[in-house]
């Protein structure tokens, strides 16, 4: 844990505990009365937020599970500006329903991720990049990089292959690996 989520979890206990008195690092004065505001967070895991901090009676918590058209119309937001239709959308969300939202996200990271690493290769590989790239003096013209086009069969393709990276990290428990280093530590805040 760092000083600064410790910083963040000492304040919203402070606010939580005194929510009308709050002091800015100095000594409390009487004066420092304020009125009570709501503090909203969102998150998609709060199992590892400080169990006191999000106990019932300090932190009302809403739920929220999006339908099918709130991630049809957010997908589709993301991919607005590629050009890509409503109905390629759909086709998208069919080929892999129960994602979260992120995974709509990654697809795009990984075909960019692909095209850059053509690019690299295309001047000179990662030896020459530095050169090409950063060491270039003012007005020399730097390599131009092509965006990738965001068809229906590129973003298919990158998410089975991110479906195949998931099945793979289910098979191999690969965080229970990671999460036998997390053993016999006691408890504590568990921020990651």
């Amino acid at each position: 844990m760092t000083v600064n989520n410790q910083m963040v979890v000492g304040t919203l206990m402070n606010l939580a505990d005194n929510p009308t008195r709050v002091s800015i690092g100095q000594e409390w004065r009487d004066e420092d009365v304020v009125k009570r505001i709501p503090i909203i967070v969102t998150g998609n895991d709060f199992s590892t937020v400080w169990a006191p901090l999000i106990r019932d009676g300090r932190m009302d918590k809403f739920y929220w599970q999006p339908t099918r058209e709130d991630i049809l119309n957010i997908v589709y937001q993301m991919y607005r500006k590629d050009g890509l239709m409503k109905s390629e959308i759909e086709k998208i969300i069919d080929t892999f329903p129960n994602q979260a939202l992120d995974f709509y996200g990654a697809l795009r990271s990984r075909t960019y991720d692909s095209s850059i690493l053509k690019w690299v290769s295309q001047i000179g590989g990662l030896a020459k990049l530095e050169e090409n790239v950063l060491r270039k003096k003012k007005g020399e013209e730097l390599p131009e990089f092509i965006a990738p086009e965001q068809t229906v069969e590129s973003l298919i393709e990158a998410g089975e292959s991110l479906v195949k990276e998931q099945r793979m990290v289910m098979e191999m428990r690969l965080s229970d690996v990671y999460m036998k280093k997390q053993e016999g530590t006691g408890p504590g805040i568990g921020f990651s």
